[in-house]
């Protein structure tokens, strides 16, 4: 069981810590007017919005900014971090959520503002001069997660989601739900701006990300959500995403943890 550890420093700059145990159960959609730094230096964090989802370990951060609705997921066995802060004393103006760097100071930066005590005002103002400084965006690709909104198409994208491994072609998914092949076509372009394949295939790599990030090989993910080998799932990984799996997090395609 791990644990989920908040600080919100106030307009006086005193932190209130909160622990919670038990962070297997989500947390469900909702929204703060702080501005939310997170990051786990334990396991895996997975942050989702109505339309992205965003995968957060040891070598990346997230930022939310105040009033963006979103759900977190931690890993049963991990352990978030999050830092809140008053956007009018925020130097930082990033109004969508940003994936940041956690492979320098960002990381160790956290770990300390989280030790210090109320009576270490001096050091924590310090530190936040430093994790200004520092604190820098990375450029991601995201992975879109928008449903269709017609209820056959629905029924088909959330059987999907449930079994990303499911290899039925849209012939076979309009039999079970009742409607055309074409029909279905059309709705999932319509409504979530990509085809039924592509739909399909980040939905699979959304599963895959989890995996890969708690040490799965390329291999082991790639069958999990469906491939029939590492190499097709490196393929569409890279074609969608822009890199490799290995490279995604930070490794070396040498890492027997990462490659097949």
């Amino acid at each position: 069981m791990g644990v989920v550890q908040h600080i919100s420093l106030d307009a006086a700059d005193h932190p209130s810590i909160v622990i919670a145990l038990d962070p297997s159960a989500s947390v469900t959609t909702h929204t703060h007017p702080q501005h939310q730094l997170s990051w786990a230096p334990d396991g895996v964090l997975t942050v989702e919005t109505d339309q992205s989802r965003w995968i957060v370990q040891r070598t990346r951060g997230l930022w939310v900014p105040g009033g963006v609705a979103h759900a977190v997921t931690p890993s049963p066995a991990g352990r978030l971090l999050s830092l809140f802060f008053e956007p009018e004393l925020c130097p930082i103006g990033w109004t969508t959520p940003t994936v940041v760097d956690a492979t320098g100071l960002t990381g160790p930066l956290l770990s300390y503002l989280m030790e210090l005590g109320e009576q270490d005002r001096d050091r924590r103002a310090h530190a936040l001069t430093v994790l200004w400084d520092v604190l820098r965006p990375m450029s991601v690709t995201k992975i879109p997660t928008a449903l269709p909104v017609d209820p056959y198409a629905l029924r088909v994208a959330l059987e999907i989601r449930r079994n990303p491994a499911q290899d039925r072609g849209l012939d076979a998914w309009g039999r079970l739900v009742g409607v055309s092949a074409r029909t279905l076509s059309r709705r999932f372009g319509a409504e979530t701006g990509v085809s039924f394949e592509s739909w399909r295939t980040f939905e699979r790599l959304n599963a895959a990300l989890p995996l890969l990030a708690t040490g799965a090989t390329v291999a082991g993910a790639a069958r999990a959500v469906g491939y029939g080998t590492a190499s097709a799932f490196i393929a569409a990984f890279k074609r969608e995403i822009g890199t490799t799996p290995a490279a995604y997090f930070g490794r070396s395609d040498a890492d027997p943890e990462i490659t097949a």
